[in-house]
């Protein structure tokens, strides 16, 4: 499965119990089609004590969302939108904002 965001895109969520947060995509899992959004579907975990140093306890970290709830974020207009192809004259390609048709890469 091909993911429409990349480690390290600013999304924002739209569907779901977190609808409107934005926030950096931290892991991206192409094989199951889900993401981790900082800040986004925190969930509460038990953990135990691993290390010397580490003590065990109650965390609070992200859990994966799927990819169809998020939506890449422009940096220029600062809105949520899809985006379009574009090949560069170098040959390079890269995604471009179909709003405000920015670059986004």
């Amino acid at each position: 499965m091909k993911l429409h965001v990349k480690t390290g895109d600013e999304v924002m969520v739209i569907a779901g119990k977190d609808k409107g947060k934005k926030g950096k995509v931290l892991k991206a899992f192409p094989a199951t089609g889900r993401v981790v959004v900082e800040g986004v579907a925190m969930v509460t975990k038990h953990q135990k004590s691993r290390a010397q140093g580490q003590p065990g306890g109650i965390i609070t970290k992200e859990a994966a969302v799927d990819s169809s709830n998020v939506m890449l974020v422009c940096q220029k207009c600062g809105k949520p939108s899809r985006y379009g192809k574009k090949v560069l004259d170098n040959g390079k390609k890269v995604r471009m904002c179909k709003k405000c048709g920015e670059q986004m890469d």
